[in-house]
């Protein structure tokens, strides 16, 4: 199996294709890069910006770049020695527009006689044999429709007609009660829908690759891929939706003849992957939280509580469980009650068990779970934990729970599986797209794939982590930004620098609230410490991120039904941080004080994630200062022509003259991705390295050789605190051999080396072994 050393993620769109993406290959090349990662490719809705709303599993999606862009792809890659790592979506196809996706157009054409009809996962009997489809305005509309060209219309909306169901004189109403589908009212999605969806995206239909020739028709491109050396590895999309990842997984690695495949699983505190996942590791979600809470103040947790406690003019702060439970609660009840209810279905509705129960019982259970979702019998103890939870929590349901148990514990039954791939999506829109938005004392903890309750983490917990991810998952990926990310990894590296200045935050807070508040006062320091985290940053993108934060969060606003007023003073506050001279002023200011130390976190973090073990990925344009927010901010465009002639420039010689100038990070980078490609011999181990002083504290240092002797990092952490405390001093690490560092030439005997000259110009260094 050939595995990558490094990858790079591209975003392939109409704007950039995989032609482009050939055009890339030199540049990364010389990064230092050894496989480029690409986003879906396959055929998606037109005009769709990121691919996952998959149309045609069958072919390349033509404005994407096609096949012939994926050829000219892999083949500019071989030229460079770069292997291809592509993304794939199996849980779900693109179903928005019916006339791109022949699939869907024959199921609603033909409905359970559609062959199409064992493809995706419909329960038939819940709506009288139709699938309902959310798509009108309310239920009145049905007097919009109209009959043209042998279709059923709504405005924009196409969809097939029956053979047989329409007549001449017929009216549209009498036609469309005749279909295989119903139309419905947007809003009866969350209670009423009868196919299983990604999340609660109503466009996204969910797809049943445990189906033998569902698999195989939706992986026969992909396989080609493989058969043609035109891919070397593959990223699976969410598979904590299949009803069953193992058995996918492993007939994914049959398919790619063994390739290289990464699973994007968010693993919680503590949980690992089952032995049964044929895969390489994650995509690096869980590394991204270690890394991030390296770089934190343990201390500014008491602080930054009280703060949030008085925004919330309460005693005590939010306790986080009894949040996230609520926040699964309101989407078991709300947006996500058609799948709980369909889950309820499936079980016998008797006197012991009646179905409303049932409902309730199983949305508890889900709200009781720690992880996203038991793969049984790996988590078995799991489930067991979260029924008694439920059960402790609602002594009503005690009887119910007790019986349904077992049932969900057969996963070879349906209600056990089911139970399984539901669970995911609840956890997913009740904790990372609420409660993270929510839970605001600091931004940097409510990252997708982290546990906020997990404040900091000290050296010696994190050379911990990273020997056991060296010895368990040495080819899983690590990464700190990702098409997904809700805040790039330079925006949460200055945001982290507010645990060492909670008192500036605090007046900041304040005095920004009185000038230009708004009434949700744990929102406002969402908002503010995302702005102060981005900034300098467009009116426009802050208003989108600020209006998606406020509507995600769901407290004071929400996506149903918007409250404008509240909306208008969200926007007028982001509004005063270009047109109210003292507000300006006020976030310039606060933005210099972090300033420094963010780029500090920035340099660290990074040179940490390129050096740990791992496969770390580099999200497309990072290698510079990258102050993104949610999507699809965090999306747009990159300028590589000045990435790639920054790289020149530092090629030739030319250094940053501070360690805060943009290039800096692109030395780090490029310096880091080169040494792990050239010199593998150097990464093969994971070794701490301890610093003794007074600021012995500062430093995460940890030496990458099979048995010592390799690549060493020395890198800072908590900078402001540092120079508070005076600076290095004395602070010494012990330096087994000589080493020369590969982002300023320098070199440094064995003995003791003084911290303070190891990082005299930048707040890292990288250390190889004098040859």
């Amino acid at each position: 199996m050939k595995t990558p050393v490094s990858t790079y993620r591209l975003q392939i769109r109409p704007g950039f294709t995989l032609g482009d993406a050939a055009e890339l290959t030199g540049y990364l090349r010389s990064l230092g890069v050894d496989w480029v990662y690409v986003s879906p490719i396959l055929t998606a809705e037109e005009g769709s910006l990121h691919g996952y709303d998959v149309t045609d599993p069958s072919s390349i999606d033509a404005a994407r770049g096609g096949p012939e862009g994926l050829a000219a792809l892999a083949a500019a890659a071989r030229k460079n020695g770069l292997g291809v790592l592509v993304d794939i979506v199996p849980n779900h196809m693109g179903v928005a527009s019916p006339p791109q996706n022949a699939w869907w157009w024959s199921l609603l054409k033909e409905g359970r006689a559609s062959r199409y009809s064992e493809a995706f996962d419909v329960d038939w009997d819940a709506a009288g044999g139709r699938i309902r489809i959310p798509v009108l305005g309310s239920d009145d509309d049905l007097d919009q429709l109209e009959i043209d060209d042998g279709e059923l219309r709504y405005y924009e909306h196409r969809f097939p007609l029956a053979e047989g169901s329409h007549t001449p004189g017929d009216s549209p109403r009498e036609v469309h009660a005749r279909q295989h589908y119903e139309l419905v009212g947007w809003r009866r999605a969350d209670a009423e829908l009868n196919y299983r969806r990604f999340f609660a995206v109503s466009t996204l239909a969910g797809v049943r690759v445990e189906v033998p020739w569902v698999f195989e028709e939706t992986h026969a491109e992909i396989s080609r891929w493989f058969r043609d050396g035109l891919a070397d590895g593959l990223r699976v999309d969410h598979p904590d939706g299949l009803a069953d990842p193992a058995g996918y997984l492993a007939r994914l690695k049959q398919a790619a003849g063994g390739a290289y495949v990464l699973v994007e699983k968010i693993l919680e505190p503590g949980e690992e992957l089952p032995e049964t996942f044929d895969c390489e590791g994650t995509t690096g979600y869980d590394a991204l939280a270690d890394v991030d809470r390296l770089f934190i103040d343990p201390d500014a947790g008491p602080q930054l509580d009280a703060l949030d406690a008085r925004l919330r003019g309460q005693a005590a702060p939010p306790d986080y469980q009894e949040m996230i439970h609520g926040t699964k609660r309101r989407i078991t009840d709300g947006i996500l009650r058609s799948e709980i209810l369909r889950l309820a279905r499936r079980i016998p509705d008797t006197p012991e068990l009646p179905r409303s129960a049932v409902a309730d019982a199983l949305a508890e259970t889900i709200a009781a779970f720690p992880v996203y979702r038991t793969y049984l019998p790996h988590g078995k103890d799991i489930l067991v934990e979260a029924v008694e939870d439920a059960g402790r929590a609602r002594p009503d349901l005690e009887p119910v729970l007790r019986q349904l148990l077992p049932i969900l514990l057969d996963a070879g039954e349906e209600p056990g599986r089911r139970f399984q791939q539901t669970s995911g999506m609840v956890m997913a829109k009740g904790v990372e797209d609420t409660a993270f938005f929510r839970y605001t004392r600091l931004g940097t903890l409510t990252e997708v794939g982290a546990d906020p309750t997990e404040f900091s983490v000290a050296p010696a917990e994190f050379h911990t982590r990273m020997a056991r991810r060296q010895s368990r998952l040495p080819l899983s990926m690590t990464t700190l930004t990702t098409h997904d990310t809700k805040r790039s990894e330079d925006t949460r590296a200055r945001i982290s620098v507010i645990s060492e200045a909670v008192p500036e935050w605090a007046a900041f807070l304040d005095r920004v609230q009185e000038l230009a508040p708004i009434p949700d006062g744990p929102f406002a320091a969402l908002l503010w410490q995302a702005i102060a985290g981005a900034w300098p940053a467009s009116r426009e993108r802050l208003q989108a991120f600020a209006l998606k934060a406020a509507r995600e969060a769901g407290n004071s606003t929400n996506w149903t039904d918007p409250d404008t007023a509240f909306e208008a003073e969200v926007a007028a506050a982001v509004d005063a941080a270009f047109d109210v001279p003292e507000v300006a002023a006020l976030l310039a200011g606060f933005v210099a004080e972090l300033e420094p130390y963010g780029w500090s976190n920035s340099l660290s973090a990074k040179l940490v994630q390129l050096t740990m073990p791992g496969v770390p990925d580099v999200y497309q344009g990072t290698e510079f200062r990258d102050g993104s927010l949610t999507d699809p901010d965090n999306r747009r465009p990159v300028d590589f022509a000045a990435r790639a002639a920054a790289l020149e420039r530092l090629d030739g010689g030319e250094r940053p003259a501070s360690f805060t100038d943009e290039d800096t990070k692109l030395l780090v980078v490029s310096r880091a991705l080169r040494l792990r490609r050239d010199r593998p011999e150097l990464f093969g181990g994971y070794r701490p390295l301890a610093a003794a002083g007074a600021a012995a504290d500062h430093v995460i240092a940890f030496d990458r050789g099979a048995d010592g002797g390799g690549a060493v990092t020395v890198a800072t952490r908590l900078p402001k605190r540092l120079e508070l405390d005076g600076g290095w001093r004395d602070t010494v690490i012990e330096l087994p051999a000589g080493y020369t560092d590969e982002l300023t030439g320098r070199a440094h005997p064995a003995g003791a080396a003084a911290v303070g000259q190891l990082l005299a110009d930048y707040p890292v260094a990288l250390l190889v072994p004098a040859r």
